[in-house]
């Protein structure tokens, strides 16, 4: 494909937030690669949406826990794109369970998954980005509340806070900058799973706006900090949660 686009990387776009940054950013004129680890039915369905509204996109599997798929993710992106403007990390997993007694391979599950994948993705992307770009990795706004279960999620989340300001100032002088978006309750299948209508209801309440967030509300912060409105915006945690915390 010659170069006529803005290239974006988004990981975890087979479904949920991931999905609706992908077709946000091609909205938005984005040539986009749909980063997925499993689910390639999945993918190509974001692919012929972006496709059939006229934009351009291709599907790209990889695990981003793994270094050596998280490096071919680029070399792949680069070769469909032409170039890497924008790296948009949604991939994720929650893996709930209490600190006692827990089974340290879990930790290490939401540990591999959440914060070395977060690693990985930044390690590559300032690498490859190009000057004007924008990193843009996805934390939680449940580190303000401290949850029951939530211990090695957040220790994970918060990790990965902490390379993102880090990661900024390394890349001083790139004009390239380095955020992160901590959505609140936000109704994905993932989220909705296994919770009741009156949990539901409980989680919208802890906001002022009273409701749970849309996957459109996330993406729509996304689209700032990667669009020109965003670039004065560096080294910060947008807490997109309708003031959940």
């Amino acid at each position: 494909m010659a170069q006529v686009k803005k290239g974006a990387i988004v990981t975890g776009a087979s479904r949920g937030i991931g999905k609706e940054v992908a077709l946000r950013l091609a909205k938005d004129g984005f040539a986009v690669v749909v980063n997925y680890a499993g689910n390639a039915a999945k993918a190509q369905e974001v692919v012929s949406e972006i496709e059939v509204a006229g934009g351009y996109a291709v599907a790209v599997q990889a695990d981003i826990t793994s270094e050596k798929d998280v490096k071919r993710l680029f070399v792949e992106a680069l070769e469909a794109l032409g170039q890497i403007d924008v790296v948009v990390h949604c991939a994720g997993a929650m893996e709930l369970f209490p600190i006692a007694n827990a089974d340290a391979a879990a930790f290490d599950r939401v540990i591999a998954t959440n914060l070395r994948g977060a690693f990985l993705m930044l390690g590559q992307a300032a690498t490859h980005v190009t000057s004007g770009g924008r990193i843009i990795a996805f934390s939680t706004s449940v580190v303000a509340k401290s949850f029951p279960n939530y211990g090695a999620y957040i220790a994970a989340k918060s990790g990965v806070e902490g390379m993102v300001h880090v990661l900024a100032n390394e890349l001083r002088g790139r004009n390239v900058t380095v955020n992160a978006v901590a959505p609140g309750p936000t109704g994905t299948d993932l989220f909705l799973h296994g919770k009741t209508d009156a949990q539901i209801e409980q989680l919208a309440k802890l906001s002022p706006l009273e409701r749970i967030g849309q996957p459109s509300d996330i993406a729509g912060v996304v689209s700032f900090l990667a669009g020109p409105d965003g670039g004065w915006i560096n080294s910060q945690v947008l807490r997109a949660n309708g003031g959940f915390a």
